[in-house]
């Protein structure tokens, strides 16, 4: 039986930042063969917790907004 072939995909890593009760928030570029294109952000908390969630445009450009916006007030 042959091996499942899976698409291809090139992830960039775009930053890592450390965050608040030892976390680390990644940010990678994922580009699949198709040409879709997303971005990744993985929450590492402890050891082995990952927490993984992958964001077209729209929704990302909404995220950097509400956060920018709460951000912003919380000063």
């Amino acid at each position: 039986m042959d091996e499942p072939k899976f698409p291809e995909e090139t992830i960039t890593t775009v930053a890592t930042l450390a965050a608040p009760f030892s976390r680390e928030i990644t940010l990678q570029t994922v580009d699949h063969e198709s040409g879709l294109r997303m971005m990744r952000m993985r929450i590492k908390e402890g050891r082995a917790r990952f927490t993984i969630i992958d964001l077209d445009p729209p929704t990302a450009k909404s995220l950097v907004e509400i956060m920018g916006a709460w951000a912003a007030e919380a000063g």
